[in-house]
């Protein structure tokens, strides 16, 4: 059985929002149209409680992008963005939901950042989303959303520690460096993932 995830296709992460990832917004139609070619559709969301420590302006004297040690894990710091019950924190509205069967929220842990759909960065808490793939007995895995490099790109890496057949489809997400995403897509090659474009999905 195969399951297309849609990794964090909200507000914020569309230019106006707070997190724009550049042609954020392009992929919603594509990955309308990919939609009923898989027998799943499950969602992320990135669901920050306010103050939450991956923000920069958590960190008093510090900049948007600056990179720390957040307890003893490496962190980015973010501008403001996905904080709950916020505008910017819900799935854009031309995502058809429809086929949407549940949705993973992640990032609530104040002190960790989540990046994948299935775990935190330091792999404390499971979301539930690998048990409940297999619970609906998914084998292959396709994700398409935002950012490539980031949010997409370790849930795939999840993905394949847990076992499924994973593939990123490389034309239904953006990524914030281009320069990122080929490192991503080099390491997802090495832990046998693989990189798809919609046309082979589409007939």
């Amino acid at each position: 059985m195969k399951a297309l995830l849609l990794i964090d296709i909200q507000n914020d992460f569309v230019p106006g929002g707070a997190l724009a990832v550049p042609g954020g917004a392009d992929i919603i139609p594509l990955v309308n149209r990919l939609q009923p070619q898989f027998d799943l559709v499950v969602a992320t969301q990135d669901w920050h409680p306010a103050g939450h420590l991956s923000f920069a302006s958590s960190h008093p004297g510090r900049q948007v992008f600056d990179r720390i040690e957040l307890y003893g894990l490496a962190q980015v710091l973010w501008p403001d963005h996905c904080v709950q019950g916020t505008t910017g924190a819900e799935l854009h509205p031309d995502l058809d939901q429809h086929r949407i069967e549940a949705i993973f929220r992640k990032g609530m842990a104040r002190e960790i950042d989540s990046y994948s759909g299935f775990f935190d960065n330091g792999h404390r808490r499971s979301t539930g989303l690998a048990a409940y793939l297999r619970g609906r007995e998914v084998t292959e895995v396709y994700l398409a959303g935002l950012a490539a490099d980031y949010c997409v790109f370790y849930s795939a890496k999840d993905a394949r520690g847990q076992g499924f057949d994973t593939f990123i489809i490389e034309d239904a997400t953006r990524a914030i460096s281009p320069e990122g995403f080929e490192q991503a897509k080099a390491e997802l090659h090495q832990l046998g993932g693989h990189l798809v474009h919609s046309r082979e999905l589409l007939g």
